[in-house]
């Protein structure tokens, strides 16, 4: 009894706190957030589209505009309660950047007064739970990719389905899908389509990835539902909300798809014990395409902006099927063009800058997509899959996995001949670059873990440079080198699922160290915007709302 009254007094101490709202912060280091973020438009040519193509637009730009509501729900909790405590514009609209009181792209700190830390499980789990808590419990749906973890009144935890929790909104998203699906006329689509609005309302996602990985022919696509587990720090068992809306650039895709056939010979070669690389990626099933993305939603709009997507993340899928790495290439030359190129004239060693390109950029990206394929997805030592047996600690691990192993890769293929665009320099310094860039998107999450964990290793290895100027430069020898020490570093630790080391090596390396940060701050005192925001939507692609 006395319990219960406790959880009683704490949902009403709750509720007061949250009646009464946060109280704005007036840092002008807040004020002036919009300064990190430099505004983008996202267009494309709309002309490639068919008329039926283009009438669908509305339906899924409204269905995608439903995954905001959804996230927002997911990061924090009520967002008009939040926006509408806030009187200051600009506070205002960063929020809406942050998708709530905390700067992502500053390891989450608040930036308004009265807003406690955020919690590790954001609002996928009661603010006041803890690992022992929850695990004691046995719930059926623990480790669940599609539930909400909330309290009852006597402050028991259980879980609740998406498709439930979200009913009303799901119905709204769906009812789009199917709206835009009696439009198309491409087969494949509108199958995909309808699968995709019933899973929303099932929580049954697989068939509608199949369907999705299955389409080759499409001009128009839609990325929608809960994908990724980032915004779960708790456990990385919980999906969030996103969406996106894309146009195939059908001709750089051709471009790409030579590099598909090199998967097989690529893992062969990784420079591990042969233990490690004894899976074996389905190249025949394996997609890479380039895309115009012409709207975000949800998780991948929040703070720094995603710019390719390795889908879908069911490993069972990904064997059986294979999977779509899709490149965001007018996102990627938007932050190429306003962030890269301005850091390189600060921190790259100028007889270096020459080997900064789009083409090289590009390309490390893609092959970081490619390269998630690559490696080991079931422990060699009985711990189940790499995912279970690293838990929260796999994200971090495996982003880092991807961008070394996306290095090699480049590597193999440049000295083979292959990938004959520039030069090896080129992809190296552009990567080094890429590492400021990146990690100023803040050491919390998995991608800054992973820059770290990559610059830390590289400095150690000397595989560049760091001038008495305060610029860098590559040494391509070592460079080499140290890309093949720490490839195998980390599949070993994968491939043994060894928690305990990867914690170890994140505490050790995954840190900005304060030489590294008084660089960073030369790039802030420069102007330097560290992302993008977009303006997008219908009106900005000129069509009628």
């Amino acid at each position: 009894m006395l319990k219960r009254k406790l959880y009683v007094l704490l949902a009403l101490l709750f509720i007061i706190s949250c009646s009464q709202g946060p109280a704005e912060d007036s840092s002008a280091e807040y004020l002036d957030g919009l300064s990190t973020y430099i505004p983008v438009k996202l267009t494309t040519d709309l002309s490639q589209l068919t008329s039926s193509e283009q009438k669908m637009l509305p339906h899924l730009f409204a269905a995608a505009n439903v995954m905001n509501d959804l996230f927002w729900e997911q990061s924090y909790g009520d967002k008009e309660q939040l926006l509408s405590s806030i009187s200051n514009p600009k506070l205002r609209n960063f929020a809406k950047i942050n998708y709530g009181p905390w700067d992502r792209l500053n390891d989450n700190a608040p930036f308004l007064d009265n807003v406690e830390s955020k919690p590790k499980g954001a609002n996928i789990y009661p603010a006041d739970i803890t690992k022992e808590e929850f695990e004691s419990l046995g719930l059926i749906d623990e480790k669940g990719q599609y539930s909400m973890v909330r309290r009852d009144e006597t402050g028991k935890l259980y879980t609740i389905p998406y498709n439930e929790f979200f009913r009303e909104k799901l119905e709204v998203a769906s009812s789009h899908l199917m709206q835009a699906s009696e439009i198309c006329e491409d087969p494949e689509l509108r199958n995909y389509l309808e699968l995709r609005a019933k899973a929303l309302l099932s929580n049954e996602y697989d068939q509608s990835d199949i369907a999705w990985i299955n389409m080759r022919n499409n001009t128009l696509d839609i990325i929608i539902g809960p994908t990724e587990h980032y915004e779960d720090k708790l456990y990385n068992y919980r999906t969030a909300y996103e969406a996106y809306i894309l146009v195939k650039d059908k001709t750089w895709s051709k471009k790409l798809e030579k590099y598909i056939s090199y998967l097989p010979q690529l893992q062969a070669d990784l420079p591990v014990e042969e233990i490690y690389k004894q899976e074996s990626p389905n190249s025949d099933a394996a997609q890479l395409n380039a895309y115009d993305v012409i709207f975000y939603a949800g998780d991948c709009n929040s703070g720094s902006k995603t710019i390719a997507v390795n889908l879908p993340n069911d490993e069972e899928i990904q064997v059986e099927h294979g999977t779509r790495r899709s490149q965001l290439k007018n996102a990627m030359k938007a932050k190429f063009d306003n962030i890269l190129m301005p850091i390189s004239d600060i921190l790259i060693e100028k007889k270096q800058r020459k080997h900064i390109t789009f083409n090289a950029f590009f390309s490390n990206t893609m092959f970081h997509e490619v390269a998630h394929g690559l490696g080991i997805k079931q422990t060699v030592n009985g711990k189940g899959s790499v995912r279970e047996a690293l838990g929260e600690q796999f994200s971090a691990l495996e982003e880092g996995k991807a961008d070394i192993l996306g290095l090699y890769m480049i590597t193999q293929l440049k000295e083979q001949g292959v990938l004959q665009e520039g030069e090896l320099m080129d992809y190296y310094v552009t990567f080094l670059a890429g590492i400021f860039r990146s990690v100023r998107f803040g050491a919390s999450s998995a991608h800054g873990k992973a820059n770290m964990l990559r610059f830390n290793y590289f400095q150690q290895q000397e595989a560049f440079t760091r001038n008495i100027n305060g610029t860098y430069s590559v040494n391509l020898n070592r460079m080499k080198k140290a890309i093949e020490g720490l490839s195998a570093k980390i599949l070993q630790l994968q491939g043994e699922g060894d928690k305990a080391g990867v914690i170890e090596l994140m505490s050790k390396d995954g840190k900005v160290g304060p030489s590294l940060q008084k660089d960073l701050d030369k790039l802030s005192a420069a102007s330097i915007p560290v992302d993008i925001v977009f303006e997008q939507g219908l009106e900005v692609l000129g069509l009628p709302q």
